[in-house]
């Protein structure tokens, strides 16, 4: 599998428009990103390159909004430590 380096990808912009805030985006899931804490750096990457900028950083965890997150997996790409799993939405 072609995998991109982290480093080739722009950074993620965050749309911040208030008329999109009440659409549930995350109902559109089919796979949802798990962290393992023990297996996280805390780098940041998936933060960075959330292309919808629905990943934080919070007390030093990872935190998704999952209300928000559509799945596409780029968090799990790009984390260095394979910290981030996407798993099938129950």
């Amino acid at each position: 599998m072609y995998r991109k380096k982290w480093g080739n990808l722009p950074p993620a912009t965050f749309n911040d428009d208030p008329s999109i805030k009440g659409a549930n985006t995350g109902m559109w899931r089919a796979i949802r990103p798990v962290v393992d804490h023990d297996g996280c750096t805390k780098c940041g990457l998936c933060v960075t390159y959330c292309p919808d900028g629905y990943v934080e950083m919070v007390d030093g965890k990872i935190v998704f909004d999952l209300n928000y997150c559509k799945g596409c997996g780029i968090c799990a790409e790009e984390c260095p430590s394979d910290a981030i799993a996407m798993e099938r939405e129950a």
